[in-house]
């Protein structure tokens, strides 16, 4: 499928406003907060994470770390789920952020292995959410909401020119 056949859902400037406008709901949410964790998913989740990171250290009071956690996203059994760097996350405010929800499996199972950490609190956030739902996870704080068919597919690319397809 060539780009002229794909259909763009979010343009660049699209994106970077939805990226900013998490970032000041995130701020307003955790404003009393002296630190927040961000954890992004290996690939674009860490990116649209390094992103809300940069944002953040502009707007907010509180420290910010920022990580990846890194998981086989087709086979989350496969191979150990670890994170980029050595850190506690107990009773810390930790936000787990990936570009697109689909089905849930991604967030369910690097929400399990942060859980087992013993965080204060446990929040996602979503660029897409496609709504189709399995595994017992919410986004909440979400870029875009979008009903799709199990057929279509949404990618995202992060770059000079940011967009989101839907394939």
């Amino acid at each position: 499928m060539t780009s002229v056949d794909r259909n763009k859902i979010l343009e660049h400037t699209e994106i970077q406003a939805k990226v900013e406008r998490i970032a000041h709901e995130i701020h307003e949410n955790y404003f009393q907060e002296k630190k927040i964790i961000l954890v992004g998913i290996l690939g674009r989740g860490y990116e649209f994470a390094t992103r809300l990171h940069k944002i953040l250290k502009e707007i907010a009071d509180f420290d910010i770390e920022l990580l990846e956690i890194i998981l086989n996203k087709d086979e989350p059994l496969s191979n150990d789920i670890t994170i980029d760097k050595n850190t506690t996350f107990k009773n810390k405010s930790v936000l787990l952020v990936d570009d697109v929800l689909n089905s849930g499996k991604t967030l369910a199972y690097a929400a399990s292995y942060l859980l087992n950490q013993a965080p204060k609190s446990l929040k996602t956030v979503i660029l897409v959410n496609r709504k189709h739902i399995r595994y017992p996870v919410t986004a909440d704080f979400v870029g875009l909401s979008l009903a799709t068919t199990m057929n279509e597919h949404i990618a995202v690319e992060f770059g000079k020119k940011d967009a989101v397809f839907l394939d």
